[in-house]
């Protein structure tokens, strides 16, 4: 990822505010409540409002971001909230997550850049156990409608960084599919997730 990519997460994590605000997603948040607690894994996790809220019910949280001013505000988020995070800062292959180290790996709106997308997937589910969790929710291709009536909506601007159902089946093969569909949904997160969007929703586990 360059230089531009990491500059612009940093922008806009470096104010005040927390920019998708600090209550955890709720689709994420159903489902870790259907779950036993254990090890989890949040890639690209921003300023923590996830990764907080799953210290909160008792997972043992690792998370990573390429941005400095986003691990800055979750940590200072995780102290608010009495709980410990890991949380590091780099690009996946510079990291030293274990072959099948997680419970649970959970990618809410991790859109990373169009041509490393699937090969990030492809190499986080090696991380995760058999028997473990993917839960994911992001803006499939059709949001790019609702972008162009309402951009405070978010998300990303190019068709190839957003995701079908195909792609999600192609990158996570060897799952039991509990959950996979393409949903408009009424976000409400902070600055920047606001108004109606078109997002793939999939919870599978490995087989």
């Amino acid at each position: 990822m360059n230089n531009t990519w990491t500059d612009r997460w940093n922008d806009r994590y470096s104010s005040e505010e927390f920019a998708y605000g600090t209550a955890p997603n709720n689709f994420l948040k159903e489902q870790l409540e259907k779950l036993n607690p254990g090890s989890i894994l949040f890639p690209a996790e921003g300023e923590g409002r996830n990764a907080v809220f799953a210290a909160q019910i008792g997972w043992k949280v690792s998370a990573f971001d390429i941005s400095a001013e986003g691990k800055n505000k979750a940590l200072k988020l995780a102290e608010a909230n009495n709980i410990v995070i890991d949380y590091q800062v780099g690009e996946l292959e510079t990291l030293n997550y274990q072959a099948e180290q997680f419970d649970a790996i959970a990618l809410i709106y991790a859109h990373f850049p169009a041509a490393i997308k699937s090969s990030i997937h492809k190499t986080l589910e090696t991380y995760l156990r058999k028997d473990g969790y993917i839960i994911f929710e992001a803006f499939s291709k059709k949001h790019l409608e609702y972008l162009a009536i309402n951009d405070k909506v978010g998300g990303p601007k190019d068709i190839e960084s957003l995701f079908s159902i195909e792609e999600i089946q192609s990158d996570f093969p060897d799952y039991e599919i509990i959950q996979l569909e393409e949903k408009e949904i009424e976000l409400n997160e902070g600055l920047f997730h606001n108004g109606k969007g078109s997002v793939i929703r999939f919870v599978g586990k490995k087989k």
